[in-house]
């Protein structure tokens, strides 16, 4: 096995036993018998290495980068527009559809997405607006968005699942700016 297989293989295992916030990359380091600094060389942070052990085809810590670049102001409509492209490929829909599958079924695999989720997408944009109950805001939000994914691309449907991607993001952007960033949106 190669170094970066062991690597993975190593995560993989810590990941499972401990969860995502529990596993360290030093303790990853350790149980791969390499050097930690080796896994920073092929990894860039626990983030990337999760989305590696569970085949997401995407590395989160760029995308959440994208979301945030354009400060406050309509983040709520770059997170629906970045979060339904990551989707769109059906190459790359496949791995995610079969990994939130395995998180309803298994509750190892369901705490380790919880975890991410909670800590690196919904967690990090949600306090980078600055609020106050940052934790909240940012599990409305991904209450939100897995409920769009579970309905959109794993039980398809009706109108949900034919909505194309620029109809979404305006209907659903004001309610996710209104979890990350303005407060609960009201009726006027």
């Amino acid at each position: 096995m190669d170094t970066r297989a062991a690597i993975v293989d190593a995560a993989r295992k810590s990941f499972a036993a401990k969860g995502y916030d529990k596993t360290s990359m030093r303790g990853i380091a350790r149980e791969a018998g390499v050097d930690p600094a080796l896994v920073h060389h092929y990894f860039d942070g626990k983030a990337a290495l999760f989305a590696e052990t569970m085949a997401v085809p995407v590395n989160p810590a760029e995308l959440i980068e994208r979301v945030l670049e354009g400060g406050r102001e309509r983040l709520g409509w770059r997170l629906v527009e970045t979060f339904l492209t990551v989707w769109e490929p059906p190459e790359r829909r496949e791995a995610l559809v079969a990994l939130v599958r395995s998180a309803m079924t298994s509750e190892e695999a369901a705490r380790m997405l919880r975890e991410f989720l909670g800590r690196e997408v919904f967690g990090r944009l949600a306090a980078s607006a600055g609020a106050e109950d940052a934790q909240l805001r940012g599990a409305l939000a991904a209450s939100q968005m897995i409920g769009v994914v579970i309905a959109r691309y794993v039980v398809r449907v009706p109108g949900l699942a034919e909505a194309t991607r620029a109809d979404l993001v305006e209907r659903l952007g004001p309610v996710l700016q209104g979890y990350l960033v303005d407060g609960p949106v009201t009726p006027e």
